[in-house]
């Protein structure tokens, strides 16, 4: 009966024992287990974050051992904000936020790993301003996304090639900064005379607001060619995890491919997306013009990223010394993927 006693103890303490370390102890799984925090917008230029997160193509190239936790952003400098906190690894963002982080963190925050899209950007006026010719933007009053935005930069680095002193510096042209929905309605209520946006906004103004297309943007740049947005790493995720960035680059490369030669496809799933995040899709008429004017990529286009950081010098938001961006960009993941598929590198 004793020996019961015991064996029927020793059973129990060793249950125990088995189910105390079995809770301790992690599984092999829990512990490959990482996590990519990625940024976007629910903008067209951010098409292939959109299509790749909507057809799991992304999750598909990381694999069961890492999960993508996504973030939805309305503003670059909330990007950059989340990559100084530590918050976000991966993002989708315009090229002059991108600079301004980049010099700001003196190097040391971020990445230019890849572009994302090209053109899609342009100044928009009413069809009853009486604007013509660059003379006759005198007394009026042009609005751009943000303070010291892409867009920003290149209308007034425009204005100031045409002459045009702005209201702040002693001139007659005044510049506002109103986000993109707002534009839409000064644009109707005429207490704005144009804008200097980015898709699907001008497509907007110029359908919904009675605007006319004034410039094309492509029409400044050789080959009609510049960044809208590229993709931004942090740095010290880079250095810790090249392999995720790899996967990452594989299907952004894969889909860019995808969306240019399924460009009907795209387009409806897009929307569709764009809907599923603000709540409201675009009309289709929209969304074709934009994607008129926008080109689907992964080159960076880096020659238009600095000449847009010259002409954010000249109008004073870089500081006061000429700042260096030869480390901004690190291609060779991007390259070693294109190289693998037979495919032109990046210089």
């Amino acid at each position: 009966m004793k020996k019961n006693i015991k064996f029927i103890g020793l059973l129990f303490f060793g249950i125990i024992f088995f189910a105390f370390t079995a809770c301790a102890r992690p599984s092999s799984s829990n512990a490959a287990y990482r996590t990519v925090r990625v940024g976007y917008f629910p903008n067209i230029t951010h098409s292939q974050a959109i299509v790749g997160m909507a057809k799991g193509t992304f999750q598909k190239e990381m694999g069961p051992d890492v999960r993508i936790e996504v973030k939805i952003f309305n503003a670059g400098p909330y990007v950059i904000e989340a990559i100084y906190a530590g918050a976000l690894d991966i993002a989708y963002i315009g090229p002059n936020p991108a600079i301004n982080g980049y010099i700001r963190s003196g190097g040391e925050a971020l990445r230019i790993i890849s572009g994302s899209a090209s053109g899609g950007a342009g100044l928009v006026v009413r069809n009853d301003s009486g604007i013509l010719k660059p003379e006759d933007f005198h007394d009026k009053t042009i609005a751009s996304p943000q303070l010291g935005n892409t867009q920003d930069v290149a209308l007034r680095s425009w204005l100031n090639k045409h002459k045009l002193v702005l209201k702040e510096k002693g001139g007659d042209v005044k510049v506002l900064s109103i986000a993109n929905p707002d534009q839409l309605t000064l644009f109707k209520k005429k207490e704005i005379d144009g804008a200097w946006t980015v898709e699907p906004w001008v497509s907007r103004l110029i359908e919904e607001g009675g605007g006319r297309l004034y410039l094309d943007e492509r029409e400044l740049w050789p080959d009609g060619k510049f960044v809208t947005a590229n993709i931004i790493v942090r740095k010290k995720f880079l250095d810790k995890n090249p392999d995720i960035v790899i996967r990452w680059l594989k299907a952004h490369v894969e889909i860019t491919e995808w969306i240019n030669q399924n460009m009907d496809e795209a387009r409806i799933i897009i929307n569709a997306e764009i809907k599923n995040l603000t709540g409201a899709s675009l009309k289709e008429s929209v969304i074709n013009s934009a994607f008129d004017r926008i080109r689907i990529t992964y080159d960076p286009i880096k020659n238009s990223l600095y000449e847009s950081a010259e002409a954010a010098f000249g109008e004073g938001f870089l500081g006061d010394v000429k700042p260096d961006l030869n480390g901004i960009y690190s291609l060779e993941l991007l390259n070693q993927v294109l190289k693998d598929k037979q495919k032109k590198q990046i210089d």
